[in-house]
């Protein structure tokens, strides 16, 4: 790669197999769901969530709603979630009918902080929805503990975090549901879409309905439900995906850790202990002029970035109307520094050369 060629902040890994895998689909004719999903959905549970009940859906942001919706969140109801995430997680739950309660994040993991959570309970909350944010897990053996004690349910947003692990245990496996998104900038996708596990046959059950008009056997209607199926297309994608997997994560981890070697003068990611972090952005802070530094980046040295998130949930046009007042310290602070650099599997020795020098320089030039 020349000096010259953009190294862009995220790339799809799309190639022939996933190509073959479409045409498969479209010469056998079932193109709905079908048993490419029932296959997508069984393979998904035995290699990601130790054989939970799992349900596809058309995005991710479906699959907190419908969870949501099956975990029995409804009108009247609060969950606790993060401002600094992506608007999907609060959405969906004003979506359901519940209200979003948010409360602040701790600076390591940027996923809730339990003190704040705990803070936040009151006798109407329903469930706490922690986000797996940018491929760490959030300290769930405290958020069940707080769950636990104060008889609320838990929840996950693991739309970004496929592989990711506290002592062993993948996430997914903690919350009565936990959703994966399969957007194609995720560490891998079915070109749109979202999976469900689900702690129970029941919930899982309610899953289905809810997907599919409210039924189960055609023209048997038990619920008022949604269109939210996944296609035999994307499911065939998101099988042929799910075997790269493994080695995508494993080269995402191998890039996170030459940049922990050799960024200097930024704070990179800290790993809590018995986490496994699975990247899906490698994200530093930068204190100074954040919003500068990525210009830069970009303009003077051709490397594309992200800042996920710049406006917090709590003061967006749209949830702002949630949390009258409220003040998030930490949550403020992280959208004001946040930088996510280049740590996709296709990047090569000479582009992970480039971002390092890049970042090193630029942090030079400004102190």
């Amino acid at each position: 790669m020349t000096m010259t060629e953009f190294i862009p902040a995220a790339k799809p890994l799309i190639g022939e197999e996933e190509r073959q895998a479409v045409d498969r689909v479209l010469a056998g004719g079932m193109v709905a769901q079908g048993p490419e999903v029932a296959a997508f959905e069984r393979e998904f549970a035995e290699h990601l969530v130790a054989g939970r009940p799992t349900v596809a859906v058309n995005s991710g942001t479906s699959g907190l709603h419908l969870g949501l919706l099956a975990a029995g969140v409804g009108a009247g109801d609060e969950v606790i979630v993060p401002s600094f995430t992506f608007a999907a997680t609060a959405n969906s739950v004003a979506l359901a009918g519940g209200t979003p309660v948010f409360a602040d994040i701790e600076p390591e993991t940027f996923s809730l902080d339990p003190a704040a959570v705990e803070a936040a309970i009151t006798p109407r909350t329903k469930g706490i929805l922690p986000v797996h944010l940018y491929g760490h897990p959030a300290r769930m053996a405290e958020l069940a503990d707080i769950a636990a004690r104060h008889g609320v349910a838990l929840y996950e947003d693991a739309a970004q975090a496929h592989r990711a692990a506290l002592d062993g245990r993948h996430v997914g496996t903690f919350g009565e549901f936990a959703m994966f998104s399969l957007y194609p900038t995720k560490n891998m996708t079915s070109g749109e879409g979202g999976m469900v596990s689900a702690a129970t046959d029941e919930i899982a059950r309610r899953l289905r309905l809810l997907r599919n008009q409210g039924m189960e056997r055609q023209y048997e209607n038990e619920i008022v439900g949604f269109n939210a199926r996944m296609t035999d297309i994307h499911a065939a994608i998101g099988r042929v995906q799910l075997t790269k997997l493994d080695a995508w994560t494993a080269a995402r981890q191998q890039n996170a850790a030459f940049f922990d070697a050799n960024l200097r003068g930024v704070t990179t990611p800290p790993v809590a202990e018995g986490a496994t972090h699975v990247y899906h952005q490698y994200t530093i802070r930068v204190a100074e002029d954040r919003d500068g530094f990525v210009q830069a980046l970009r303009d003077e040295h051709q490397i594309g970035s992200g800042v996920y998130y710049p406006i917090p949930n709590h003061r967006l046009p749209s949830l702002a109307g949630y949390a009258p007042g409220l003040h998030l310290a930490e949550t403020e602070r992280a959208a004001s520094e946040v930088v996510s650099l280049p740590v996709h599997p296709s990047l090569s020795t000479s582009d992970l050369d480039r971002i390092v020098h890049a970042v090193n320089t630029l942090v030079r030039a400004g102190a």
